[in-house]
């Protein structure tokens, strides 16, 4: 194994976990607008969600970033992704060219709970705070 092998884990949980907490931060800055389109898409309840999804996205992000039960981080937020893909990314209802975008999100979300899925399985790696 090459010299900066034993920082992939790092980058791949840096980068995994950027996205859940810029996420998570960005949907508490813009509270209304948020839980305006979870309204949208027919969800109920949507203050009590959109306050767990933010909770979910921003712990769990720096917990992967940190390393710190970045396996539990990494399962909570796959499973967390399952609805959020079907309920959000429905690109087989759609048509044309937001068909087509619609699946790219979808199909995104599928490849982000794999990266997830191996932070579950394989832990933080060696330069965590797990």
């Amino acid at each position: 194994m090459n010299d900066i092998a034993e920082f992939y884990p790092l980058i791949g949980r840096v980068l995994l976990g950027a996205l859940f907490l810029q996420s998570g931060i960005s949907k508490l800055t813009n509270w209304s607008g948020t839980k305006g389109y979870m309204a949208s898409t027919g969800l109920v309840a949507t203050p009590l969600l959109l306050s767990l999804t933010i909770l979910i996205e921003s712990l769990g992000g720096l917990a992967l970033i940190l390393g710190y039960y970045a396996a539990f981080s990494g399962m909570v937020l796959a499973l967390f992704l399952v609805p959020v893909t079907i309920i959000f990314h429905k690109f087989w209802q759609a048509e044309g060219m937001e068909r087509q975008n619609q699946r790219v999100a979808f199909l995104k979300n599928l490849a982000i709970i794999g990266g997830l899925l191996f932070v579950a399985a394989y832990g933080a790696g060696p330069l965590s705070l797990g």
